[in-house]
C-alpha cells in the first residue's frame, strides 16, 4: 500500500494560495497534475459560497492574481514544457465576469507579482539593466538573446536566489492605467516586440503564435522610478497612487540589507528613504490602512553573534515619519492584516499549531479570536473579505482547506474547498518532555494501525525558525505511516510559536539545545509499550539536514541509519557560498563548536544524502563535500564486498526542496527503502526510474 499511498499525496490537487478582494470575492490558486501526470499547472477557480466556479483549464499554469471588484480577473500565464517547466515569459490576461478572457500584454520576462489599486494594475517586472522603458527592455532583450549571451556582470550581493540565478535584469514596479472598458479597449503595437512568445488564449490554455509579427498590447506598463538596491518586497495602498518597497543592497561592511521606501506611483515625487536598514535592524513594507494615512512595517532584529532574530510589527504615520509598536505584549511573530481603520486581523504559530489574533491599534495584546494549543489546526494567508476574515487551514493530518472566520465570536465555518483531502492513516497524539534548562517540550506523534511495537523515524524540522504545526506534502508523514512506521515530529530550541525565549535557547549554539530537546523528547517515545526502541532512525532536511548530520556524528548508533536532506555539512564553507549573507557573521563563533564535519569520524551509522543541484540556500558543495568526507573518512562499516553502506540521492534539476512529481514519487520511495534496508533488515529493490 506505500506506493499507493504517495501516488495518493503526490496526485492530490493541492490548495496554493487564497485571493480576496475588499468586496468579498474569494479567489484559489490550486495545484494539480498535469493530463501526463508528470508535472504540476496551477489554475484559478473561484469559491461562491458552496459553489466552486473554474476561472481557467487547460495546461498552462497560472501565476499571480489580482480580483476587481466587478467580477473581473486579471492573471498571468505561463506554458509548461514537455519536461513540465515553465516558459521563460508570461502573457498577462484579463478574464470579464461573462465571456472569454482577453490577452492583455506579453513582454520578454515575463510579469512578477500583480496588485489592483484603483484604476491602474501594478507590477513586478523583470527589466533589462540598460533599459529605461518597455521598448528598450524588449529591443535589449532580443539584442542579448540573439547573441546567444547568458552571462551577467554583478556588482553586489547575492548573485543567486534560492533556486535562479539573478541578474542581469533587475526587478521594478511598473504602472498600467486600465481602460473603462477591457472589451472594447483597442490594442496597438509595442515597439520592438513580436509574436514569438507561446500565447494562451481566453481561458488560459495554450496555443501557439510565432509569426514574427509586431505584437500589440492593450495595457503599457511605464516604468516606476526605483531606488538604490534590488527590489525585494512591496504593497500598494488602496488608490494605486504609492507603494512601500524594500530594497535590498549592500554598503560598506553591510551585505544585502533591506532598506524601507515609499514610492510616489503616479506623481513625480521621488523615493523617499523611511527606514534605512543596520547590521542589527531591517524592515519591511507592510499593509496600508484603508483610509491610505498609515501602513503597518516589520521591523526584523537580524541574527548576529550577541542577539537572536525576532520580528515585531510598527505602525507608521506616513505624513510624520514617525512609528509606534503593535501589540508589545504579544510574545509571537506576526504580519497583521487590516479588518479596519482600527482593527487588525492577524496568524501565528502557536505551540504546535496556529492561532487567529484580533486586536485594536492600542492594544497591547491582542486576543485570540480563534485556535490555540485546545486544537490541531494552524491557520495561514489570512485576509480580510467583506469584513469577514478569510484563511488557509491545515494540521499535520488534515490537507489545507479554506475558510471563514467571524471576526466577532471567532466561529470557523468551512469553505467549498477546490483541493483534495488526503486520507490519513493511523493515529496522532502528543509527547511532552522537560529540556536539561527546565523548559517544556513537546512533539506531534504519528502513530500506525496496530499495537505494535513500531519502528521510529525522527523527523527534525528545518529553518531553524519554524514548526512541525500544519501539513506539508514534501515531508508528509503519511507514507511512512502508512509503511509502518511511527514518526515523531519534535519542535526543539529555535522553534516558533513558543515565544521567543524558545528562540533564545537555541540561537547561538545550533547543536546544543536544539540537539539536547529532540534527544529528550526521543526519550520519551521509544519508552513508550508502541515503539521499538531498538528499531529507530533519523532524518531531516535544510536545518534538519544539518540537525542530522550533528546527531550521526554524536549519537554512535542509537540510531539504525540516518537521512539527510539539502543538509549544512560544514558550517564554514556555507557562510561563504549560500545565497544569504546572514549566515556567515553570526556563525563565526559557532564553528568552532558546532560544526558537524569536525565528527565526521565518530559516524558509525549508515547516511542517506540527498541534494538537489540547483540549491543556492544550502549549496550543492555541501552534499558532494558530506558524500566525499563519508565515503573517506566515517567509521561507518563497508558491507561484505567491502562496499560503502552510505547512499547519495542527487538530483541534478531541483533546488532546496524536490518539486517535481516523478522526483518526488522517488524521494519517497529511496527513502523509505533505506529505512526499510537498515530499521527492518529487509531488502529493497531501486525503482527503474532511477536508472
Amino acid at each position: 500500500m506505500t506506493s499507493e499511498s504517495i501516488e495518493a499525496l503526490l496526485d492530490a490537487s493541492r490548495l496554493a494560495g487564497l485571493e480576496t478582494t475588499d468586496g468579498g470575492r474569494v479567489l484559489a490558486k490550486v495545484a494539480s497534475t498535469t493530463a501526463k501526470g508528470t508535472a504540476y499547472r496551477t489554475a484559478l477557480v473561484e469559491i461562491e459560497g458552496d459553489r466552486l466556479l473554474p476561472l481557467t483549464r487547460g495546461e498552462a499554469s497560472i501565476g499571480a492574481v489580482a480580483a476587481a471588484e466587478d467580477g473581473t480577473t486579471f492573471f498571468t500565464a505561463k506554458r509548461l514544457g514537455e519536461d513540465g517547466t515553465e516558459a521563460d515569459d508570461a502573457q498577462l490576461w484579463a478574464l470579464p465576469p461573462r465571456g472569454e478572457a482577453r490577452e492583455l500584454a506579453a513582454r520578454p520576462g515575463g510579469f512578477g507579482g500583480l496588485r489592483l489599486a484603483g484604476s491602474h494594475l501594478i507590477a513586478e517586472l523583470e527589466v533589462h539593466s540598460q533599459a529605461s522603458d518597455e521598448v528598450e527592455h524588449a529591443r535589449l532583450s532580443t539584442t542579448r538573446e540573439d547573441a546567444k549571451v547568458t552571462a551577467a556582470l554583478h556588482a553586489g550581493f547575492p548573485t543567486r536566489s534560492w533556486d535562479h540565478d539573478l541578474g542581469p535584469s533587475r526587478p521594478v514596479l511598473a504602472l498600467a492605467a486600465l481602460p473603462s472598458d477591457l472589451s472594447w479597449a483597442e490594442a496597438t503595437t509595442i515597439a520592438g516586440s513580436t509574436g514569438t512568445a507561446d500565447e494562451t488564449p481566453s481561458d488560459g490554455s495554450d496555443k501557439d503564435s510565432d509569426d514574427g509579427a509586431p505584437r500589440k498590447q492593450v495595457l503599457h506598463f511605464r516604468h516606476v522610478t526605483m531606488p538604490p538596491g534590488r527590489l525585494e518586497d512591496w504593497t500598494v495602498d488602496r488608490d494605486g497612487s504609492r507603494a512601500l518597497v524594500a530594497m535590498s543592497d549592500s554598503r560598506g561592511d553591510l551585505l544585502a540589507t533591506s532598506d524601507l521606501y515609499l514610492l510616489d506611483l503616479i506623481g513625480a515625487q521621488p523615493p523617499r528613504l523611511l527606514r534605512e536598514a543596520t547590521a542589527e535592524i531591517e524592515f519591511g513594507p507592510g499593509e496600508f490602512s484603508p483610509d491610505g494615512a498609515r501602513a503597518l512595517i516589520g521591523r526584523g532584529r537580524t541574527w548576529t553573534r550577541e542577539a537572536s532574530l525576532s520580528t515585531s510589527v510598527e505602525l507608521l504615520d506616513l505624513a510624520t515619519g514617525t512609528s509606534s509598536p503593535v501589540w508589545p505584549e504579544l510574545d509571537q511573530w506576526v504580519d497583521p492584516v487590516w479588518l479596519d481603520d482600527s482593527t487588525l486581523i492577524a496568524t501565528s504559530d502557536d505551540h504546535g499549531r496556529g492561532s487567529v489574533w484580533v486586536g485594536g491599534l492600542d492594544d497591547p495584546a491582542p486576543r485570540r479570536l480563534a485556535g490555540g494549543p485546545e486544537q490541531e489546526l494552524a491557520f495561514f494567508s489570512a485576509s480580510v473579505a467583506q469584513g469577514v476574515v478569510i484563511a488557509s487551514a491545515s494540521g499535520i493530518s488534515v490537507a489545507p482547506y479554506p475558510v471563514r472566520i467571524d471576526p466577532v465570536t471567532g466561529q470557523i465555518q468551512e469553505l467549498a474547498n477546490p483541493a483534495d483531502s488526503v486520507a490519513q492513516p493511523g493515529a496522532i497524539t502528543e509527547v511532552s518532555a522537560t529540556a536539561q534548562d527546565g523548559t517544556a517540550l513537546r512533539s506531534w506523534l504519528r502513530l500506525p494501525e496496530g499495537e505494535g511495537p513500531h519502528p521510529l523515524v525522527v523527523f527534525a524540522h528545518g529553518g531553524p525558525w519554524g514548526s512541525w504545526n500544519a501539513w506539508t506534502y514534501r515531508w508528509n508523514p503519511g507514507p511512512f505511516v502508512d509503511a509502518g512506521y511511527a514518526v515523531l515530529l519534535p519542535d526543539p530550541a529555535i522553534s516558533t510559536g513558543y515565544g521567543q525565549s524558545m528562540i533564545d535557547r537555541g540561537q547561538h549554539e545550533l547543536g546544543g539545545a536544539p540537539f539536547t530537546d529532540i534527544m529528550a523528547l526521543t526519550d520519551i517515545a521509544v519508552a513508550r509499550e508502541d515503539i521499538d526502541a531498538e528499531r529507530t532512525a533519523f532524518a531531516g532536511g535544510s536545518y534538519g539536514g544539518y540537525m542530522a548530520n550533528w546527531v550521526a556524528g554524536h549519537t554512535a548508533d542509537r540510531f539504525r541509519c540516518i537521512v539527510t536532506h539539502a543538509s549544512l555539512w560544514d558550517t564554514v564553507s556555507m557562510g561563504r557560498t549560500t545565497d544569504n549573507a546572514a549566515w556567515e557573521p553570526p556563525m563565526r563563533e559557532q564553528n568552532a563548536h558546532y560544526n558537524p564535519r569536525d565528527f565526521v569520524a565518530d559516524i558509525v551509522v549508515p547516511m542517506l544524502v540527498i541534494h538537489g543541484d540547483k540549491d543556492y540556500r544550502v549549496p550543492i558543495a555541501q552534499g558532494h563535500a558530506l558524500w566525499y568526507d563519508l565515503n573517506a573518512f566515517s567509521a561507518t562499516p563497508r558491507d561484505a564486498e567491502g562496499l560503502t553502506r552510505h547512499r547519495y540521492l542527487y538530483f541534478p534539476d531541483e533546488g532546496h526542496w524536490i518539486q517535481g512529481r516523478g522526483n518526488a514519487q522517488v524521494w519517497y520511495e529511496t527513502f523509505l527503502g533505506f529505512l526499510d534496508e537498515h530499521v527492518r533488515g529487509e531488502a529493497w529493490e531501486r525503482p527503474a526510474t532511477l536508472g
